[in-house]
């Protein structure tokens, strides 16, 4: 728990880890503060995210329709580098898990699982978004993620935290799936970098390069939102990210219009998809209802880049 850093500290503990930082022109002023009527900080951790995108750093600074910017504190581009984009309150964490939270706290390891979201992570973390699509197979090259690791290490030196006061996305709000590498492996590398004296100068990059996990869709999550969604109202959604991980398959495998695919909701047209792939696969009368079982899920996670797990 500490003050937020000011817009010079920020740049000052980013160049002393050995980064080169770009400013994005007016960042210094850009929140949401005013809009929302509340103050950041304290704060209490850092927050990893990957873009899912190509070349969003100007989405990121201005935001979308629904979402104002800023929507993170930073923007790490592929090639591109470090940049500032926002000082204050961002749009980047939303509602998170209050345990999570509170471990962060803490400093408390390992996090425990998010299931619910009841606190304001806008409020109280700093936020970081990678350039990368984020299917898992996108690679991290060697200089970006060490310059992710020197942007977290810097902040930790600053207030005195550890790598346990760092999250990835998919760590603190149920559905999210960012970023799409190993979370103990990255605050790992983070603790190493903590150890050793920054150099004040820019970083080489890393080897070997990280190599991304792939996302992961769980099997009774799933299953809830096949039994859930179809007799709710339009657009109930009960398991968002694994459900557009299900969806975006079934369209690769011809089995479901891409209209009904991406609004994370497993609707009546999705169960019909989804049985014709269990025929698709030998299956047979109630084993091919459209109600996801491990066996299906996996061998169409194999085929599309995503793991099933229970």
């Amino acid at each position: 728990m500490a003050t937020p850093m000011t817009a010079d500290q920020r740049l000052k503990a980013y160049r002393d880890e050995g980064l080169t930082v770009h400013e994005y022109p007016g960042w210094r002023t850009h929140n949401r503060d005013a809009a929302t009527g509340k103050t950041f900080g304290p704060v209490y951790g850092v927050l990893i995210h990957h873009t899912a995108g190509r070349n969003d750093k100007d989405l990121c600074f201005k935001g979308r329709s629904d979402l104002p910017g800023p929507l993170c504190h930073n923007w790490l581009g592929k090639t591109a580098g470090l940049w500032t984009i926002g000082h204050g309150r961002a749009n980047h964490a939303g509602l998170v898990d209050g345990k999570v939270i509170n471990a962060l706290i803490a400093e408390k390891s390992p996090l425990p699982k998010d299931s619910v979201a009841d606190t304001d992570g806008n409020d109280c973390l700093y936020g970081l978004e990678i350039e990368n699509l984020g299917d898992g197979k996108d690679p991290y090259p060697a200089e970006q993620y060490r310059q992710a690791v020197l942007w977290a290490a810097a902040i930790c030196r600053h207030h005195g935290w550890t790598e346990r006061s760092i999250a990835g996305h998919k760590e603190v709000q149920p559905g999210k799936i960012d970023p799409s590498f190993d979370m103990d492996v990255f605050r790992g590398d983070v603790r190493k970098q903590l150890a050793a004296k920054p150099s004040g100068t820019p970083a080489a990059p890393a080897a070997p390069k990280p190599t991304p996990s792939k996302p992961r869709v769980s099997l009774s999550r799933l299953v809830k939102a096949a039994k859930a969604d179809p007799p709710a109202r339009q657009g109930h959604v009960t398991y968002m990210a694994g459900v557009n991980l299900v969806e975006a398959a079934l369209v690769k495998e011809g089995l479901l219009g891409k209209k009904y695919a991406g609004d994370g909701s497993f609707g009546s047209v999705t169960v019909d998809a989804y049985a014709r792939w269990q025929r698709r696969l030998s299956y047979s009368g109630t084993a091919a209802d459209g109600i996801p079982g491990m066996t299906s899920l996996k061998k169409l996670g194999a085929k599309h880049g995503f793991d099933a797990v229970a």
